[in-house]
C-alpha cells in the first residue's frame, strides 16, 4: 500500500498514512507534521519527474518496520536516476506512522538501464520485485 501511495505522487493522498506529528528524516532534511510532508513531497515530484518506486520489506518486528526501495526518475534535462535506500518506520497504536528515517542514494542511469518501465502509477501485478531485479 505504501507503494502503491507514493507511485500515485500525490502528496495529500501520501500525507494521511502519517501522524498530524509525524517526524521524518530523508537524506539530510529533518520534518516534523503532515503540512511538512506534503510540503517535502511536492518539491521532491516537481524535481523527481517520471517517478516510478518498489519497496520490499526487509524486516518487522512490533510496530516497526525496516523496508528497502529503489525508485527511477529523471530530471527536467533528462538525465535518469536511480536511488537506492533504507527506510525505517515506527507506527503509532492507530497504525499510523509517527516516525520515518530514510537514507537514499541517487546513481545516474543511462535511458537503456532503466528497469522500471510501466506506465505512471501503481506496478502493475506480476512485475519484477527488487530481488526479481536483483538491485
Amino acid at each position: 500500500m505504501a507503494e502503491d501511495a507514493w507511485n500515485s505522487r500525490d502528496p495529500e493522498k501520501v500525507s494521511l498514512a502519517y501522524t498530524i506529528d509525524s517526524a521524518w528524516r530523508n537524506r539530510g532534511e529533518f520534518l516534523t507534521g503532515r503540512d511538512a510532508i506534503v510540503a517535502f513531497l511536492t518539491r521532491k515530484w516537481t524535481k523527481e519527474l517520471d517517478y516510478r518506486l518498489i519497496k520490499e520489506v526487509w524486516a518487522h518486528d512490533g510496530n516497526r518496520i525496516a523496508v528497502r526501495f529503489a525508485y527511477e526518475w529523471r530530471d527536467d534535462s533528462g538525465n535518469w536516476f536511480r536511488s537506492y535506500g533504507n527506510e525505517n518506520w515506527e507506527f503509532d497504536d492507530a497504525g499510523l506512522m509517527a516516525r520515518r528515517v530514510a537514507s537514499i542514494n541517487d546513481r545516474p542511469i543511462a535511458e537503456d538501464e532503466r528497469k522500471f518501465h510501466w506506465p505512471l502509477g501503481r506496478r502493475p501485478d506480476g512485475h519484477p520485485s527488487l530481488s526479481d531485479l536483483d538491485l
